[in-house]
Parts: C-alpha cells; sequence; structure tokens
C-alpha cells in the first residue's frame, strides 16, 4: 500500500499530483490524515477529505509520501503518528518520499545520513548527513525526495517508476502529455 500523509497545512500541488499520477499507474494509493480530523485544509485553504486515518493504515507499506508545504511538514514532524508509519515504513521495507520542506523529517531522524537528497530552498541545515543535490527529484536507495511544487509531476513519475518501472512512468507522462 502507499500512503499519503495529509496535515493541515499540507501543499496541496505536492500532495494531489503525485496522488493523481499514481492513480492514473493504477497503484493502490491512500490518503491519510493526521490529527483528529478526515477533512484537513491545505496551505492554500483547499480542504481534503482523508480516505483514512493514521490508525487505519494497517497494510504493510510500500511507500509512504509526505508533501511539504507550511504549517504542514511541521504538524507531520511533531505527529507520533508520523513517526510510526516511519517506523514501519523503514520495518516494510518500502520507499519513503518527502518533497519541499518534508526532507527535513527525514533528516532530523537521521534516515538521511550519507544519501543524496534535495529539499526546498532554505531547508538544507535539517538533512543533516545528506549529500546535497542539485537535482530537482532524487532517488538514493529506499529515500526520494524533491525540491518543491514546481516538481510535483517529476516527483510523481520517480514515484512510479520506483514503485513499477521507468517504463510505465513514461507511459503516465506520455498520456498527460508532458
Amino acid at each position: 500500500m502507499v500512503y499519503i500523509l495529509l496535515a493541515e497545512g499540507f501543499e496541496e500541488a505536492e500532495a494531489i499530483f503525485p496522488l493523481d499520477l499514481l492513480r492514473r499507474a493504477e497503484i493502490d494509493v491512500k490518503t491519510v490524515g493526521i490529527g483528529a480530523s478526515k477533512i484537513i485544509t491545505g496551505s492554500h485553504g483547499i480542504p481534503v477529505i482523508a480516505d483514512i486515518s493514521a490508525d487505519g493504515a494497517t497494510d504493510k507499506i510500500d511507500m509512504l509520501i509526505l508533501p511539504g508545504g507550511m504549517p504542514g511538514t511541521t504538524n507531520l514532524d511533531i505527529s507520533p503518528d508520523v513517526n510510526l508509519l516511519i517506523d514501519r515504513t523503514i520495518k516494510d521495507g518500502g520507499f519513503i518520499a518527502a518533497i519541499c520542506a518534508a526532507p527535513s523529517i527525514l533528516g532530523k531522524r537521521g534516515l538521511l545520513k550519507g544519501k543524496e537528497a534535495v529539499c526546498y530552498p532554505g531547508f538544507e541545515k535539517w538533512l543533516h548527513g545528506a549529500r546535497i543535490s542539485e537535482k530537482s527529484v532524487v532517488r538514493d536507495d529506499r529515500i526520494i525526495t524533491a525540491a518543491g511544487a514546481g516538481v510535483a509531476a517529476q516527483f510523481g513519475f520517480e514515484l512510479i517508476s520506483a514503485l513499477l518501472s521507468p517504463e510505465t512512468a513514461d507511459k503516465i507522462k506520455a498520456a498527460i502529455l508532458i
């Protein structure tokens, strides 16, 4: 199962565009509401109804996706549920993907040590132990990071490539005329 975490103040484009692409690739993906409500409002005031709450995320985790945005990143960072889901993803051997400010969450937990990673400019100080990349989207082993909302499509294609194949990602890309 692929889970996209939504916390109050998430960056809508960084969650919804990859979600759309993953579903076009027929990947089983659910949005997970972090917090007390299943209705999560993004950083630009767009409310989204999460598919499930954190306690409903019980399947084996093939990929965990953390969108950025503010204060969404902060809300993910302080959530005990997010810590548990990250730990489960590692135990399950899944990918962890983060975009914009959200790679800082991984860096603070020591998950980027020795890995190539990228984030939104200004958040590099929290990518503890990472080799900061100039690329827009980076996959290093089971970690995928991206710079921000402007590369949400590239991020989504890399997620598809990691889960299925580069050929499938290219097929989806061609279907939406990118």
